[in-house]
């Protein structure tokens, strides 16, 4: 039970990062440690900034601010609802994006390439960027963002998650370059080329899956599981990349631990596994020419 003998912000962050360590509960939407975790949970429910000056943090609480704030504690604490399902924002890119459980939290590594430009891979700006596999459509719209003048897809089977995608580029005011489009992998883009395709796919295999701490039974299966190794869509992927990337188009997915997977799979590909100054791996680069050479190979091994 909460105590009513807290009365501030700080008294309430206080309290959260104790019980957290209590809890022992489990960090990696969006914050790694339970002071990040309370603060954001805290400020996101009174619709304050986290980077607020500490000063704001001795405020009384009105009393209705108090129950929904310690409302959204019970749930983390209890029920091991991520924060931003709890707050239906995240942040990806510096843009905040609406999500709820019927999306993926943001927080794939390449945010890190987007924010670069995809610096030194892309040669010129790309004209024609698909997002597959989108889910809140965070990738696409952040890419769009970038890419002041590129015309930006966003694919997936899930016609739920579109609706979130389609909430984000009204949000943003990108109705104008940015679209959704339904269908399983690249069924949904018949003969059409981009020069840059981003995905982070479902990707998580069956053990990986079996052993994912409670926060991710909030999150959409299909957004996480695909198979015993967790590359069945990533396999149809590759097979099917060459006929949809220009001739100099670059496509790059994250496969996470299915890194292993993908290069017992594949011996005989020179995949190029990108760095991240921030965190994270398991996220693959092929050119067009490369798809082209092993799409005999990648078919084959549907």
């Amino acid at each position: 039970m909460i105590t009513s003998r807290l009365r501030t912000l700080r008294d309430h962050i206080r309290w959260a990062v104790s019980r957290f360590h209590g809890e022992e509960l489990y960090f990696g939407h969006g914050t790694d440690n339970a002071w990040d975790e309370a603060r954001l949970l805290v400020l996101g429910a009174v619709h304050l900034p986290f980077q607020i000056a500490d000063s704001y943090l001795d405020c009384r609480l009105e009393e209705d601010e108090i129950a929904h704030i310690q409302a959204l504690l019970k749930r983390r604490i209890e029920d091991r609802v991520p924060v931003p399902y709890l707050l239906n924002e995240a942040w990806f890119c510096g843009m905040s994006f609406i999500v709820d459980e019927r999306v993926l939290i943001p927080r794939s590594p390449i945010g890190e390439l987007i924010e670069d430009g995809f610096s030194p891979w892309l040669a010129n700006p790309p004209a024609r960027i698909l997002d597959l596999c989108t889910g809140s459509g965070c990738i696409g719209i952040a890419c769009a963002d970038v890419f002041q003048d590129a015309e930006v897809a966003l694919a997936d089977l899930s016609f739920e998650a579109l609706e979130v995608a389609n909430q984000n580029i009204e949000r943003h005011g990108l109705e104008e370059r940015v679209y959704t489009v339904q269908g399983d992998g690249f069924d949904g883009l018949p003969g059409q080329r981009f020069d840059l395709i981003v995905s982070n796919p479902p990707y998580v295999d069956a053990e990986d899956f079996a052993d994912m701490p409670d926060e991710y039974q909030h999150e959409p299966e299909l957004g996480l599981a695909c198979g015993d190794d967790g590359l069945n869509l990533v396999r149809r992927m590759l097979a099917e990349a060459a006929d949809h990337l220009t001739e100099k188009g670059l496509l790059i997915v994250e496969v996470g631990n299915s890194q292993v997977h993908v290069e017992a799979l594949y011996p005989e590909v020179d995949f190029h596994w990108l760095e991240f100054q921030r965190g994270g791996h398991g996220v693959f680069m092929l050119s067009a020419a490369q798809c082209r050479e092993h799409q005999a190979l990648f078919a084959s091994r549907i």
